[in-house]
């Protein structure tokens, strides 16, 4: 039934003209439709300020704006979100330069002549204000931010082009991806749910970590005017399980930092939304939160890239290489490991590897250690820093250096960045047990083309009796589910981590809520499915053979693990050799001493 009458009232604006409004942009002019024997096509996009999707079109639209002749075509963005005012319109401006203007709805009432619902939202109306297009910008998108890698169709641009050429629209509609216009809204009292006793709690414990100024997420939460601003899209986001990201089946494993919501909190949040947004008795302003820029706390050292790096506004950019010296002449030991983007906008991932002394090849990887260790930390969108277990750390080989391997991707302006590593230290004498992260990987797949259910898998055998800390799987835009497995020399098997639905945008490291001890002869196995089908809105080309590289085009199977040595107690045997040096050093001193005597001895007898 909603299906239909969407169809109703898009074949009603199709036939009607729209009404005449008048707007104030951001400089106080007024802006509305051309009207009259001078009139012509109109592109109308709905755009936000905090949308991350409006941003990267943003450089797109400007550029297609000039693409037609002066004055054939009239461009205006209009901003119809509750929660964004004129000043922070300006400042996307400032950012984002538009060659149209961007005006403010300010009680939402020409989102609702349109049926505008999304930004970047896109119109086209001819030169008798009728809608002839509605929908996206162009195909790069799909919902929750997929990205195809480029756009195979330009939607609007081609509406444009059959509008001004006097045909019909060939595809008169499409779906829009971004985010939900959050519009004016009004309280429905008495409220069974309210922002400060129900939501606010939420919000605190599971969205503020990173939605709040200087965090990952593109807009802040903490306070009722933030909640409201976006209510829409945290609605829509947590009914599609976008947010909170995360991607472990239930059904398998406890994780120390697990992120999920109850069915209760949904339920709160939903109907908090459907009753208006009612606040209930206000709650007292919130102290701005001390800057958290280590999550691990102070580091002991600090390493960052030797320059900046200057970002594109628009292309896939090849990953990047810095190799930094840290000067450490003996191993050091690393409890805690957390890299800093220094501009997480454009930062995808970042690898820390480890490089050997001399060597100069960055397409290799060295495993440091007895345990070979393949990397000391990372980060992905959202990943939270390295935190070893009491006791326990990464070894730092004397001598080696650091090597970053960054991916970055563009947001729609240009950038810079200068990531860095903290690391925190830990007394060698206090290190019971070495950490080490293993990969199992393949190189030799090449995935056929509309392939939608390609099966890939390696495993590793454990020589001794491990603990195993954390899981990582990798994959790339085609990659659909994931899963480690252990099978356990009785016969036995177990699943470890099932991630059923892969999201290359949200990546992360499952850290265990207790080690699993895998015992001698234990064998992991990881298992990855890839969709290379068009059913799977992230790929770039079905038609095309995909082998493994470091592009997002390309793809990858990694599984990474963190593990331990179970009996070792580093520790106890450095006291153990301690001891047996004390006791080597009393027998010789003893012996040096019978000598002595010895020679005394004789000496006297030799006088006498």
């Amino acid at each position: 039934m909603a299906l239909l009458l969407e169809l109703i009232f898009t074949a009603t604006l199709a036939t009607l003209p729209v009404p005449d409004f008048e707007l104030r942009d951001t400089t106080g002019a007024a802006i509305r439709l051309p009207t009259g024997p001078a009139a012509r096509p109109t592109v109308v996009v709905f755009l936000g300020t905090d949308c991350p999707m409006a941003r990267l079109y943003s450089v797109r639209l400007k550029e297609m704006a000039g693409r037609f002749p002066t004055g054939a075509v009239t461009f205006l963005a209009i901003n119809a979100n509750a929660g964004d005012d004129v000043p922070s319109m300006a400042a996307f401006l400032r950012e984002y330069p538009l060659a149209f203007p961007y005006a403010k709805d300010t009680d939402g009432r020409v989102a609702e002549l349109f049926g505008a619902s999304r930004t970047p939202q896109a119109f086209v109306l001819d030169a008798q204000r009728r809608i002839r297009y509605r929908g996206r910008i162009d195909d790069q998108y799909a919902p929750g931010g997929k990205n195809r890698g480029a756009p195979t169709r330009e939607d609007l641009a081609e509406a444009v082009r059959e509008v001004l050429a006097g045909r019909p629209v060939s595809v008169a509609r499409t779906e829009c991806t971004g985010c939900v216009i959050d519009k004016p809204r009004r309280a429905t009292p008495p409220p069974r749910v309210t922002y400060s006793r129900d939501i606010a709690p939420i919000l605190a414990t599971h969205c503020r970590a990173c939605h709040r100024p200087g965090e990952i997420g593109p807009f802040s939460l903490l306070s009722y005017s933030d909640a409201t601003a976006h209510a829409g899209t945290i609605v829509e986001v947590i009914e599609n399980g976008t947010m909170p990201p995360w991607s472990a089946s239930p059904a398998h494993g406890r994780f120390r930092n697990e992120r999920r919501l109850s069915d209760e909190h949904k339920r709160l949040i939903a109907e908090w939304v459907r009753l208006g947004c009612p606040e209930g008795a206000p709650l007292p302003p919130e102290p701005a939160p001390a800057p958290t820029k280590w999550h691990i706390g102070e580091p002991d050292a600090v390493f960052q890239i030797p320059t900046a790096f200057a970002v594109p506004a628009e292309g896939i950019i090849e990953y990047q290489n810095f190799i930094v010296d840290p000067g450490f002449k003996t191993d050091v030991w690393v409890r805690a490991a957390e890299v800093h983007p220094g501009n997480r906008r454009v930062v995808h991932h970042v690898n820390v590897f480890l490089l050997p002394p001399g060597e100069t090849r960055l397409d290799q990887r060295y495993e440091a250690g007895p345990l070979e260790s393949f990397a000391l930390t990372g980060y992905d969108v959202g990943s939270a820093p390295d935190v070893m277990p009491e006791g326990m750390a990464k070894r730092i080989p004397a001598g080696w250096r650091i090597h970053f391997l960054i991916h970055y991707t563009a947001v729609g302006s240009p950038q810079t960045d200068r990531t860095e590593v903290g690391l925190q230290f830990i007394d060698p004498a206090l290190v019971r047990k070495e950490v080490a992260t293993k990969l199992l990987y393949r190189d030799d797949f090449a995935i056929p083309p509309h392939a939608t259910g390609y099966r890939i898998e390696k495993t590793w055998t454990a020589d001794r009796d491990y603990l195993l800390l954390s899981m990582y799987p990798h994959m790339h835009l085609r990659g659909k589910t994931f899963r480690f497995a252990a099978e356990y020399p009785d016969g036995t098997s177990e699943i470890l981590l099932d991630v059923p639905r892969y999201d290359f945008n949200w990546q992360h490291r499952y850290v265990l809520a207790e080690p699993k001890r895998l015992t001698a002869g234990t064998v992991i196995r990881c298992t990855g499915v890839y969709d290379n089908s068009a059913a799977n809105p992230s790929n770039p080309d079905p038609s095309a053979t995909v082998q493994v590289g470091l592009q997002t085009w390309d793809e990858m199977f990694n599984g990474f693990f963190d593990i331990a040595l179970a009996d070792q107690d580093l520790a106890a045997e450095r006291a153990a050799i301690e001891s047996k040096r004390v006791r080597s050093q009393q027998v010789g001193i003893g012996a040096l001493a019978l000598v002595g005597l010895w020679g005394a001895r004789l000496w006297r007898k030799r006088r006498a």
